[in-house]
């Protein structure tokens, strides 16, 4: 089996919740599907639990983890700090206390994962382009363009980053991004049953006026 899971967004104890309810067997994968950090308040907390983890587990980048490390090279420095950044630095404490093993997992991020069955991948792709044609900024940001497409993907693709109240379940498209860091769920994907677990985020009135249809 493959456990895919959503966007965290630095929510730390939906994280600890989810892993407390899918037990995987040493022959099962478990995908992240990146956007770690950010938003929530937790980030260097989520990076400290996803490096404990031992077995098969795959974590991919997302669009906020290539926003922070262009940050750490001074590049596009407002945009990230818009975007939820100011959070992260907060829970390190100050750039300077960036653990080496943090900068090294950020790193060594794929951009996206494929079985013979499915691609996981953050944003998603741009149809009609050959997987390894596709241009790294599609694969983290793409929107509308991908889970609109009116045509068929030839695999089944699990993606996150489009924050929505439900899980999009499509016969060749699924979204796991059930907004967790806006007060929603976080979503574990099962596949291929397509069985779905999710812990809620509960959050107070005033955390609430992020918007969940945010474009970034």
């Amino acid at each position: 089996m493959i456990y895919a899971i959503g966007d965290i967004h630095g929510c730390l104890d939906p994280l600890r919740r989810l892993m407390d309810q899918i037990h995987p067997a040493e022959t099962d994968e478990v995908v992240f599907i990146g956007d770690y950090v950010d938003r929530g308040p937790e980030s260097k907390g989520v990076i400290d639990y996803l490096l404990t983890l031992r077995g098969r587990y795959i974590f991919l980048m997302g669009n906020h983890e290539r926003m922070f490390l262009d940050f750490l090279q001074g590049k596009d420095r407002f945009l990230f700090l818009y975007n939820g950044g100011t959070t992260t630095v907060e829970s390190y404490g100050g750039l300077d206390r960036i653990p080496a093993s943090h900068l090294a997992f950020l790193n060594r991020l794929p951009l996206y994962y494929e079985t013979d069955d499915y691609l996981f991948v953050h944003g998603g792709i741009r149809p009609g382009i050959p997987l390894q044609e596709q241009d790294p900024k599609d694969l983290l940001w793409i929107r509308e363009e991908f889970y609109a497409y009116r045509g068929r993907y030839p695999k089944t693709v699990v993606f996150g980053h489009t924050p929505m109240r439900e899980v999009l379940m499509e016969e060749d498209r699924i979204g796991i991004d059930t907004a967790c860091v806006y007060g929603n769920k976080l979503t574990c994907l099962i596949l291929p049953s397509r069985q779905v677990i999710q812990v809620s985020n509960p959050l107070d009135d005033v955390s609430r006026t992020a918007v969940i249809g945010s474009r970034r």
